[in-house]
C-alpha cells in the first residue's frame, strides 16, 4: 500500500504502470480496479477557472494509510495505491489516482470504491475554486 501526495502534475497511467511493474506481484492478480479523478471546469452551476487544493501534512497521509489498511482487512486484495495532487490546478488536470489489485474483480472493485468514497468524504483536503466572479471554498465534495 502506497500513499503519495504530490505538489506537481502527474500522469496517472504512467504512475500506475511504474508502480505495478515495481510491485513484484505480476501473475498474482487477475483484476486491477483504477479510478482517476480530474478537475472539472464547472461546479455547483458555476464555471471554475482554477482550483487550489490544500491538505494537512502528516494528518492526510495518516488518514489515507488508515483507509488503505481498512480496505486490506475488508477485502482480499494484494495491494493498493493512492496518489493525490495538491496545489494549484487547472481544468482537466489529474487530481487523484486510486488503484487496487486483487485475484478477483469483486474485491478490486469494492475496495477501490471504498477508498475513493472515504477519500472524498472524510480525508483532510480543502478546495478553493477560482471563479469568474471571485473565489470560494468548497464545503462539500461531490
Amino acid at each position: 500500500m502506497l500513499i503519495e501526495i504530490k505538489d506537481s502534475p502527474f500522469e496517472p497511467y504512467q504512475r500506475l504502470l511504474e508502480y505495478q511493474s515495481a510491485a513484484g506481484f505480476a501473475g498474482k492478480y487477475g483484476a486491477t480496479a483504477v479510478f482517476v479523478g480530474s478537475m472539472r471546469e464547472f461546479n455547483q452551476g458555476d464555471d471554475v477557472e482554477a482550483m487550489l487544493l490544500e491538505h494537512y501534512p502528516g494528518m492526510t497521509e495518516k488518514y489515507l494509510q488508515k483507509i488503505s489498511e481498512e480496505a486490506a482487512k475488508k477485502w482480499d486484495i494484494l495491494d493498493s495505491l493512492i496518489v493525490h495532487r495538491i496545489g494549484e490546478m487547472l481544468p482537466n488536470d489529474p487530481i487523484v489516482l486510486v488503484a487496487v489489485w486483487s485475484a478477483h474483480r469483486a474485491a478490486a472493485f469494492d475496495a477501490s470504491r471504498y477508498l475513493m468514497e472515504e477519500l472524498k468524504s472524510r480525508a483532510p483536503f480543502w478546495k478553493k475554486e477560482n471563479l469568474v466572479e471571485g473565489e470560494r471554498w468548497v464545503d462539500k465534495n461531490t
